[in-house]
């Protein structure tokens, strides 16, 4: 299975069709629909993300069935546990014969109240130790990492860290995954208004969650909230981190390059050539390791790759069948 089998219908090809739909609530339905019909065990569980972080996230086991694999699942930007993707990716699995841990970023799927810090896209050392943590909780089977678009990116940054942190991974596969922030946040600008538009009220609605949970912490104006992306993100990195600049913290979790030329852990990679939000072309200047591999479809969107009108997905399907090809 690789990305030339993906061959949508041709009212599926538009990138942006692509992109709206797979976020839309008619997918959202599908992926609870599809979840339930597994009819698998899931508990919540609160995760050590060491130093006193706290992170949520589900766990997901068909009952009476001995597991292949444990497989952890990261969100992207804004997105969580729930999102259609995440619940998707589960339920191919749980098919697949794995058992699933769905992780929130801090800050995700209503989990503001655990810390008094704000997320941000360098906090890498909390999902490391979650990822140990879960490990230890259930990782009695090989354990793999799959992540969408920044969920991708924190899976490739994962594997990178995962031999010096002792975490057994055999797999990481990502799709759409940042690689280079800087890139795409001009492409956003540059592009179709609705994307910044999007992610820009996700993320005002987020921070003004947490002011309302942290005031003492977090006592920022409606002024803030009114920024634009560059600039939110440039008072952000001021506030609340010790980059200083947005281009050092950008490159603080880009992963273009060279970069992946480090990894250990074999790597999967999808990515649409009709992605919106992530310019393709550093994917094409990416040094991987042999036992990489870099798949590009013309078509997909950003994080779409929906195959009918019934909103299937051709990534989740893509997901379990690498991982089952890695664990055997």
């Amino acid at each position: 299975m690789t990305a030339a089998d993906y061959q949508p219908p041709r009212f599926l090809r538009s990138p942006h069709v692509q992109s709206v739909l797979g976020s839309s609530p008619l997918r959202r339905r599908h992926g609870e629909r599809s979840l339930a019909a597994c009819e698998a065990e899931t508990t919540g569980h609160i995760i050590d993300g060491g130093n006193g972080v706290r992170l949520h996230g589900l766990h997901s086991v068909m009952p009476g069935d001995e597991p292949r694999g444990l497989a952890l699942l990261l969100h992207g930007w804004e997105g969580s546990v729930d999102s259609s993707y995440m619940r998707l990716t589960a339920a191919a699995l749980l098919r697949a014969g794995f058992e699933v841990f769905r992780l929130n970023f801090r800050d995700h799927g209503g989990t503001h109240h655990l810390n008094e810090g704000l997320f941000h896209s360098n906090r890498i050392d909390e999902v490391v130790h979650a990822a140990l943590d879960v490990s230890r909780r259930f990782g009695r089977r090989p354990m793999a990492v799959a992540g969408y678009s920044l969920g991708g990116n924190f899976a490739l940054r994962l594997a990178l860290r995962a031999p010096a942190a002792g975490l057994p991974l055999a797999h990481v596969a990502a799709v759409c995954p940042v690689l280079d922030p800087a890139r795409t946040m001009d492409a956003m600008e540059a592009g179709l208004p609705l994307y910044l538009w999007y992610f820009e009220k996700k993320w005002r609605s987020s921070l003004a969650r947490k002011r309302e949970l942290f005031p003492e912490q977090h006592a920022f104006d409606n002024r803030v909230l009114g920024l634009r992306m560059r600039p939110l993100t440039q008072w952000m990195i001021e506030r609340h981190t010790d980059f200083g600049s947005l281009e050092n913290y950008f490159d603080g979790y880009s992963v273009a390059g060279d970069r992946l030329a480090a990894l250990e852990v074999p790597a999967s990679i999808l990515m649409a050539e009709d992605d919106p939000v992530i310019p393709v072309e550093g994917f094409r200047a990416l040094r991987l390791p042999a036992a990489s591999s870099l798949e590009i479809s013309p078509w997909g969107g950003h994080c779409g790759f929906l195959e009918s009108a019934r909103l299937d997905g051709f990534a989740e399907r893509w997901i379990a069948s690498r991982l089952a090809d890695a664990l055997g």
